[in-house]
Parts: structure tokens; C-alpha cells; sequence
């Protein structure tokens, strides 16, 4: 695989997307041609963008690295309830709700 050519089509596919965390499936054949799927960005990195933080709380429990609203977690959980095994949106924000949580960010509202 020229790897050349496949961040230079990587780079190109994700440019709306600069300052996330941006997950690709890639798929090489033998002929070293390969295919990609670009995927939404993580939840931790929609997180973070949304709370306006660069990380995570250190100590989670014990300190607050940002706050979302719930519109916000909403919106991030419709965002990525493809990628998780849920059957309701109401599971895909508890899902976003505990990354939130391990992470130090409060759900306000």
C-alpha cells in the first residue's frame, strides 16, 4: 500500500473535520490497493469539543473538566447512534452520558 496516497486521501476526506479524533476502516488487498470508511469522529472527541476543553479531567470524580448541556448530549448521541448497539436513543445518551461522566464533563439541564 503506498501510504502516501492514502493519508493524502485521508487528509482530503476528514478536512471538515480538523481538531477531531476521526476513526477509518481500512481494508488492504493483496493487489495493495486498499478501500477506507471514515467513521464519526469519537464520542470523547465530540465531547470535548462541545464542553470547549482539550481533555478530560485527570481525577474524573473529584474534578470537572467542562459542562455540556443536554441538547448537546442529544445531539452528539444522535450523532453516533449508528455505531453503537443500542436500539433507542434514550440508550444511545446514556451511553454518551457515562463517556461524559468518566471524563469529567457534567450533563447540565
Amino acid at each position: 500500500m503506498n501510504l502516501g496516497v492514502f493519508i493524502k486521501e485521508y487528509n482530503a476526506q476528514t478536512a471538515a473535520l480538523v481538531g477531531y479524533e476521526v476513526p477509518v476502516e481500512v481494508t488492504i488487498y493483496l493487489d495493495r490497493s486498499f478501500t477506507m470508511r471514515i467513521l464519526e469522529p469519537t464520542v470523547a472527541s465530540l465531547l470535548r469539543h462541545a464542553a470547549g476543553v482539550e481533555k478530560g479531567a485527570s481525577e474524573p470524580g473529584r474534578q470537572k473538566a467542562g459542562r455540556i448541556t443536554c441538547e448537546q448530549l442529544r445531539s452528539i448521541a444522535e450523532r453516533k447512534m449508528l455505531e453503537f448497539n443500542v436500539l433507542d436513543l434514550a440508550s444511545a445518551e446514556k451511553v454518551v452520558a457515562g463517556t461524559a461522566r468518566s471524563m469529567g464533563i457534567e450533563v447540565i439541564g
